[in-house]
């Protein structure tokens, strides 16, 4: 194969339109923040699915190469760097696992699941210390308590939201996040201490507006109000170790949930896309801490909900 010339210029001339978008998409992972979120939420649309830019530059490679150009070549390691910069240390592997570590699992169970029993049963057989659940609804909440019962004798029900417990729990109490102009009866947060063997840690379990993508954009303005109430609520916590467990429909990246990221700490490893389930596209079920380090995260088999679980190794510092 000659790469020095052929039809419609030489090597370094050809394929300056998928150079270009290299150049572009580079750009999008590594400044993602300076898009606008004020024009159809694009923002946080992006920052949504940002790992997925990185099949952008699978695409440009393919077309670089069929082009037999070397600039748009060159033009994609760009975009490859700024993915591995960004995403590349989550795929690493997870670090030794510590008999002290707290083993927890997030899982939005759906109401509409019609087996809350296997699920409950699911979870359990994924040996952690922590279940947090939201949407919990009659009358499938008694056959989760009940399942759960024997190897899970503590448990907090706030609402929808709640947390099964190996070790004892205190100081429960209902989590306002609900956002202005929900009227009606609204409770999706809960705060608790969770005694382990070795510290007290404040675990908070939530669930945050959903939010959804139409012909207007990205609608989440109580989503977004939502992540800032749960973010004073993290920030005027007195207990130095915290562990966030919740839905809170929203990837780390978007720029919504800073409330939050700007005060806890995410997983190091792992990707762990949780939603939808049937074809996971974005992990939007969060494990999140201050005082510990969510060291992986990993997903669980699909349950009868449309998230995954999401099992995390939380090592108290």
């Amino acid at each position: 194969m000659r790469w020095t010339r052929a039809r419609g210029g030489t090597v370094w001339t050809r394929g300056r339109v998928p150079a270009a978008g290299a150049v572009v998409t580079a750009a999008l992972l590594l400044f993602h923040g300076a898009v606008p979120n004020a024009v159809l939420g694009l923002g946080s649309l992006l920052e949504s699915f940002l790992p997925w830019l990185g099949l952008a530059g699978v695409v440009l490679l393919l077309v670089a190469l069929l082009r037999r150009s070397a600039l748009a070549l060159v033009a994609v390691l760009l975009p490859a760097a700024a993915w591995t910069h960004l995403f590349g240390p989550l795929l690493l592997p997870a670090p030794e696992p510590d008999a002290a570590d707290l083993v927890v699992v997030q899982h939005n169970v759906s109401d509409e699941n019609s087996d809350p029993s296997g699920t409950a049963r699911a979870l359990a057989g994924a040996g952690p210390d922590l279940i947090a659940l939201q949407e919990l609804v009659s009358p499938a909440l008694g056959v989760y308590t009940e399942t759960l019962a024997a190897e899970y004798p503590y448990r907090a029900v706030r609402g929808t939201v709640g947390l099964w417990s190996k070790h004892p729990l205190a100081d429960v109490r209902p989590l306002d996040i609900r956002p202005r102009g929900i009227t009606r009866e609204w409770n999706r947060g809960l705060r608790t201490v969770v005694r382990t063997p070795r510290a007290e840690v404040a675990v908070y379990v939530a669930h945050l507006p959903s939010v959804r993508v139409g012909a207007g954009g990205l609608a989440a303005s109580r989503r977004d109000e939502s992540a800032g109430l749960l973010g004073d609520a993290v920030a005027a916590e007195r207990l130095s170790r915290v562990v966030l467990l919740g839905d809170l429909n929203g990837t780390v990246d978007d720029r919504a949930l800073k409330p939050l990221t700007s005060r806890l700490d995410v997983a190091e490893r792992g990707v762990a896309l949780s939603f939808p389930a049937v074809f996971p596209l974005a992990r939007i079920d969060q494990v999140m801490a201050r005082s510990a380090t969510v060291g992986h995260v990993r997903t669980l088999p699909a349950t009868g909900s449309d998230h995954l679980p999401v099992v995390a190794r939380v090592r108290l510092h």
